[in-house]
């Protein structure tokens, strides 16, 4: 069992920044590949970034490619999800989620593991 929770959402201004972190608990934390998510009011959650169990591979949707990183510290159970140049668009609820180290890092079926969400609103 992991045990995720995130934290770092809030109200921000577009064209501003904002660092989500998930801290995690419970199983070995390193041996799980970590992604984020978003859910936007109405729609369907969606892949954000994922990484790696070691950090050495990342990926990211289309839509927030070259604005969001994702890293992680294992030393500390921490993924971190760092975004600037933020638009209304990315108004969400924003998800941690863990999963086994093999298997599509952006498929949600893939994910094991769920936090409980952190607010994320861009006022324009």
């Amino acid at each position: 069992q992991v045990r995720l929770v995130e934290s770092g959402g809030g109200l921000v201004q577009a064209g501003g920044s904002l660092r989500l972190s998930c801290a995690a608990s419970g199983r070995t934390f390193s041996t799980y590949a970590l992604g984020w998510f978003r859910q936007a009011p109405g729609k369907e959650r969606e892949f954000v970034a994922a990484i790696t169990w070691s950090g050495g591979s990342t990926y990211y949707a289309d839509s927030v490619k070259g604005r969001f990183t994702i890293s992680r510290d294992n030393a500390n159970d921490t993924v971190y999800l760092q975004m600037r140049g933020l638009n209304p668009a990315d108004t969400a609820v924003y998800y941690c989620s863990a999963r086994p180290p093999y298997g599509s890092p952006s498929l949600r079926s893939e994910y094991t593991y769920w936090g409980q969400g952190t607010q994320v609103t861009v006022s324009s």
